[in-house]
């Protein structure tokens, strides 16, 4: 049967522990069990995270999560994001205009394959260097080459018949060299909010909802842009499969709602479900968390309840986990506070100018 969330009068118990109070603007939510797997998945995934930074021998007991690929709890400590961090926003130049350019080149292929290439034949991006058929060259030459130049994590749209560039990739670099021409970085620090940057970068041709929230969250983790994680998001299309299979009936509230709500109620959830998540060094679950667990926990109903439906048909996980050599250093935006606080690795220690801890492979991309 499914539980019904309600206003704050709500009342009961489960599994020996009372039920939660609140949703007030729920009037009542439906619940599938999903919802509970939902917080149950955050905990072991962050529990495998933690194990594998510190470098424990650790097998998960979670059979889904042992043999299928999913990305952390946190976004910021996954793979690419790390390296975003570290090796494109916090090196080079430190203004606006060229933290812009390197973050939307990098985000454009989110391959990091594709970003050493490119500085191996041009040294770190610059701005005013960027000649966009230069670069097209040297990515036409890797995929003739049989290497593909585009991360497999998410679908980038080419513009379609509509487009005036012959191929992807081309299409990319020319948008590019328009947003920089049309002083998009300066036009974003003008924005006050998250949703006025958002708005911006969703206002460029093939740049929707799903795409722009990924770069201003991208962009926030620089020095350059300091909106709270904790005021704006857009959930994505996986989040939305997660939510509807995780609310039968929304009562009344956005998905954007709901995964407000959530990231405000976790430390009850936790305790409601006796769990115990361990947060990054102090910071909890943020919005982007939130609505990136939705999208994970798409993934993991598919296997662990089959029976529940969400706003799509798909019944398997297509990557499987598969270890990744290469270690991360953890290391974080500086503004979070929190690079103090991670312990030394006690396997490898990651260079004295980014970090201390380094990731063991996690095969995450």
């Amino acid at each position: 049967m499914d539980r019904k969330l309600g206003s704050d009068s709500e009342s009961g118990k489960s599994n020996g522990r009372a039920a939660p109070r609140g949703f007030s603007k729920l009037s009542p939510a439906k619940l599938s069990r999903v919802y509970d797997t939902y917080w149950k998945f955050a905990v072991e995934r962050q529990r495998i995270f933690f194990a594998r930074a510190s470098g424990e021998s650790f097998q998960t007991s979670d059979p889904i999560l042992a043999k299928h690929k999913f990305t952390n709890a946190y976004r910021a400590s996954d793979r690419v994001s790390q390296y975003l961090i570290r090796q494109v926003l916090y090196q080079g130049e430190q203004s606006a205009h060229e933290i812009f350019f390197r973050t939307l080149l990098f985000k454009f292929f989110n391959r990091i394959e594709t970003w050493e290439m490119l500085v191996r034949k041009f040294g770190m991006p610059v701005c005013d260097e960027f000649d966009p058929r230069k670069y097209g060259r040297v990515l036409e030459s890797a995929m003739e080459r049989g290497e593909p130049v585009y991360s497999a994590a998410y679908i980038m749209p080419s513009g379609g018949k509509a487009s005036e560039y012959g191929r992807k990739h081309e299409m990319h670099l020319g948008l590019l060299a328009r947003m920089v021409k049309e002083e998009a970085a300066k036009r974003l620090q003008d924005c006050a909010r998250m949703q006025d940057a958002f708005d911006l970068l969703r206002s460029y041709p093939t740049i929707g909802d799903f795409l722009a929230y990924q770069f201003v969250t991208d962009l926030n983790y620089s020095s350059v842009w300091n909106y709270s994680e904790m005021e704006f998001v857009v959930p994505g299309p996986g989040a939305l499969d997660g939510i509807q299979k995780c609310f039968h009936d929304r009562g009344g509230l956005t998905e954007a709602d709901l995964i407000r709500v959530v990231a405000d109620r976790q430390e009850r959830e936790f305790e409601r479900l006796g769990l115990t998540f361990q947060d990054l060094w102090g910071r909890p679950l943020q919005l982007i968390d939130c609505q990136n667990l939705f999208c994970e926990i798409s993934k993991y109903a598919r296997i662990a309840h089959p029976e529940v439906a969400g706003t799509t048909n798909r019944t398997r996980i297509k990557q499987l986990y598969s270890p990744n050599p290469a270690p991360i250093a953890l290391w974080y935006p500086p503004k979070w506070g929190l690079n103090d606080r991670i312990p030394s690795s006690p396997v490898a220690h990651s260079p004295a100018r980014l970090g201390r801890l380094t990731l063991l492979p996690d095969g995450e991309t």
